[in-house]
């Protein structure tokens, strides 16, 4: 019998897959006490594109947001993710940002960092794990899985046996952000992670895409790993993560033990199921078992993006194109794990060889990096023919010798502002100054919500229904913005 401890993903992974990061202060608000009191190990709160999508969508100040979000959570761990080369980008960030990012949220109350790189680049990532030490934070750092050939589970195996031996480094967080882990593969890949990791716990975090999630879960458990991570019900499932509910139930039936207060459960997810009608906002529903995330690999939150900008282009029933597409170039790019950056690299240039009458006759800068290796060593040389043509863009002899840039934080003040604080300072760094010219000016975060109360159309159903039972002659309804007038002839 084992003990499971559950981190929780409703703020940050939940939302990010269904509800595309827009998630509001204030939205959290009823629920922060029954998650502080739940008995979650962790909570996973933010990384730096959540900063970036709060600031464009909302106008909300990112670092208030935080700070009201850890001040209801005062029992619980706190996590934010970043990758070692960049965080609220694609792109790359000097080490002196990344350092102060890291430093101000060990200041604001975050004390664990998942940290993680899709090319397995090992002494860049042993480095940043040291930075992060350095300014009081604790590394979690990520086996990033992928369903490829080169990927096998001694691959894996090595990787984490090499990130177990690095100093301050207690646990490691095994992702399968596309879903497409199967239960088969699981039952050899998580034992062989367990042997590799001796002293250092797991945790796993699979997305639900195929449905399956639960399974890869019980594998786990039984190969001895003991953190699961999951969400709140309306927020879990499809693109998202396993329920809480869910799993809770699963381990109480295999005879586990768990620090849960169950009690707490359903108030978080009737107020999230209230919010999503509320706003017209998706809520997650379990996946019938489909083939084609397994040869797309596509993270969840990327199948609507891809769909918005076929879109965009007038071409909406082209998605099954680019879905052959994605296949296509991520074989000739060398087989990349399909997750940040990388994910986003394959699906923009699988857009662009449908849209446009020739493969590869537009590749993003971004592209171009990737295949000069400047995010970090190539599993598998990208194919000979697609290497020339992505190697005879003009672009490419300018970034031949680029390196990744290094401003020092003193240089950053000169740009940005010499007086500004440091939260003010990476926010002007990552977003548009308009963004955070306008947030300033908007005054205090809001962090109270809507007051409650039953919509018109619910309203308007039970008069109605009470009109059978008695005459009425007169029904007036109204909110702000519109009015009902209804009298008997």
């Amino acid at each position: 019998m084992a003990h499971i401890e559950f981190i929780d993903q409703t703020l940050r992974d939940g939302q990010q897959s269904l509800w595309g990061m827009r998630m509001r202060a204030y939205q959290t608000t009823p629920i922060l006490p029954h998650l502080n009191q739940t008995g979650f190990r962790v909570v996973d709160l933010t990384g730096g594109t959540l900063f970036v999508v709060m600031l464009r969508e909302s106008g909300d100040d990112p670092w208030a947001a935080l700070d009201h979000i850890i001040a209801g959570l005062p029992d619980v761990g706190h996590r934010a993710g970043m990758r070692p080369v960049a965080v609220g980008s694609f792109g790359f960030v000097p080490d002196s940002m990344l350092d102060l990012w890291v430093g101000t949220l060990v200041k604001h109350g975050i004390q664990t960092h998942w940290l993680f790189d899709c090319l397995y680049d090992m002494p860049l990532m042993k480095a940043k794990a040291e930075a992060i030490q350095r300014v009081g934070g604790e590394v979690v750092p990520a086996i990033m899985y992928g369903l490829t050939d080169l990927h096998t589970d001694e691959f894996f195996a090595d990787r984490a046996r090499e990130m177990a031996s690095w100093d301050g480094v207690n646990t490691i967080y095994v992702e399968d952000a596309p879903g497409v882990l199967t239960p088969e593969r699981a039952s050899t890949l998580l034992p062989a992670l367990q042997e590799a990791t001796p002293g250092v716990r797991l945790e796993l975090h699979v997305h639900n895409t195929t449905g399956l999630a639960p399974l890869v879960y019980v594998e786990g458990i039984k190969a001895g790993i003991d953190i699961l991570h999951t969400c709140s019900l309306p927020m879990a499932n499809g693109p998202s993560l396993p329920s809480t509910e869910a799993m809770v139930e699963i381990v109480e039936e295999l005879g586990h033990t768990h620090g849960l207060d169950k009690s707490h459960l359903p108030p978080v997810a009737e107020h999230f199921a209230r919010e999503a009608k509320r706003l017209g906002w998706e809520t997650g529903v379990p996946n019938e078992y489909r083939m084609l995330p397994y040869r797309h690999q596509l993270p969840g939150g990327m199948t609507g993006t891809l769909k918005n900008q076929l879109n965009e282009y007038g071409m909406p029933e082209r998605f099954p194109e680019v879905v052959d597409e994605i296949v296509r170039v991520r074989e000739e790019l060398g087989q990349p794990i399909m997750a940040t950056p990388f994910s986003q690299f394959v699906g923009i240039q699988a857009v662009l060889n449908v849209v446009l009458d020739e493969r590869y006759k537009v590749v993003p800068e971004e592209v171009l990096h990737y295949a000069l290796g400047h995010y970090g060593p190539l599993m598998r040389p990208i194919e000979p023919e697609i290497a020339d043509k992505i190697f005879s863009q003009p672009r490419v002899k300018e970034l031949e010798k680029w390196e990744r840039p290094q401003t020092t934080l003193e240089e950053f003040r000169k740009q940005l502002g010499p007086n500004l604080s440091d939260e003010e300072l990476l926010l002007r760094y990552f977003c548009p100054q308009e963004h955070v010219d306008k947030m300033l000016a908007s005054g205090p975060l809001r962090t109270e919500p809507p007051a409650t109360s039953p919509d018109l159309g619910e309203q308007l159903m039970e008069l109605i229904a009470s009109a059978e039972s008695r005459p009425i002659s007169h029904l007036s309804l109204s909110q702000p913005g519109i009015k009902i007038d209804l009298r008997r002839d």
